[in-house]
């Protein structure tokens, strides 16, 4: 992962066409996130393609756009994609001993974790709670772990959020125990408490603010509506109206063109992050108007050609649990 993968709203896949494409992508991406910070980049390890992430689809096409015109870059470009997280709705708890043989070694841990749900954008919260229980080099591995399960999600595969997770009890083994026995305990006992916790989608909801003419506004605040939003005011500014929603990003693809069409170009809008909140799914949706986006984990539209890394490894080295009498440190 390059860059900060918190800040990406959407994401978009491009697959270069030719080995001498990607060398010149990666030379690329390399240089633009050293320019612009809110740009991440990752490998998707089941197509080979490279992940960018960006603020917003206007964003993203002008990423693309330098690619093209600066690095020469061929490659087939996917639609955007929205950046959902995921969250629990209630506490649970999660409790793993895991012993197995790696290497001809055998391996001890036990963990067990308390799973609340936290404030909305309080992100993930990791407290140790094991009062010497185990050492303080395991707890560091049981808090590796659990940061990999929660950036692996339990419903969807997207990043959890908004949750607190206390360590309050364990054991370890004087010779058995290790920091990869704890890691792999840490992953396993945070994704038996997701599962109970009752986990739920979270979009990202933005503000926006929208200038048009008065003889406009009646259509335009409809037409936010029809895009799940919540009107917060109508203000006068200059003569001209503005309008203050809370649209959900998923509904805002395509929202410049049809701006313009309503307003004879005369409007313009602005937006930024409010906060993410659960996924509230369109009541009726009779395919009327095309969605770029859809709930994550349905089949991603079909690759457009375009001008314009850094795939992972595909391997889980994670050893095959067996049972062995463990002799453990209470």
């Amino acid at each position: 992962m390059i860059g900060v993968p918190d800040t990406a709203l959407l994401w978009i896949h491009v697959t270069p066409h030719k080995q001498g494409d990607r060398q010149r992508l990666a030379a690329g991406l390399l240089k633009i996130v050293a320019d612009d910070p809110a740009v991440c980049v990752r490998g998707d390890r089941l197509t080979g393609a490279t992940v960018i992430g960006g603020s917003s689809d206007r964003h993203l096409e002008i990423i693309i756009d330098r690619l093209k015109r600066e690095f020469d870059v061929a490659a087939s470009v996917g639609r955007p994609e929205v950046a959902y997280r995921e969250t629990v709705t209630k506490p649970s708890d999660g409790e793993v001993k895991y012993y197995a043989y790696v290497g001809g070694r055998r391996q001890y841990a036990h963990v067990k974790i308390h799973l609340y749900p936290g404030e909305r954008g309080s992100g993930c919260l990791f407290e140790d709670a094991v009062s010497g229980a185990v050492p303080n080099e395991f707890v560091k591995a049981v808090d590796e772990g659990i940061r990999v399960a929660v950036a692996a999600g339990a419903i969807a595969g997207c990043p959890m959020t908004d949750t607190r997770i206390v360590l309050y009890d364990g054991s370890y083994h004087d010779v058995d125990s290790s920091d990869l026995a704890f890691k792999i305990a840490g992953i396993l006992a945070f994704q038996y408490a997701a599962r109970e916790a009752e986990p739920v989608l979270l979009e990202p909801v933005m503000r926006v603010e929208v200038v048009v003419p008065t003889e406009r506004m009646e259509d335009v605040t409809a037409s936010l509506v029809r895009r799940r939003g919540e009107i917060q005011s109508h203000t006068i500014f200059g003569g001209m109206r503005v309008i203050t929603a809370r649209v959900p990003l998923t509904e805002m693809f395509g929202y410049s063109t049809d701006l313009r069409e309503r307003t004879q170009g005369r409007g313009s809008f602005t937006m930024h992050l409010d906060r993410y909140e659960p996924l509230r799914p369109a009541e009726r949706d009779d395919g009327s108007r095309d969605s770029f986006v859809r709930v994550p984990r349905t089949p991603r539209p079909p690759l457009r050609g375009s001008r314009i890394a850094m795939p992972e490894p595909d391997r889980d080295d994670r050893p095959t649990d067996q049972e062995m009498p463990p002799n453990p440190r209470q």
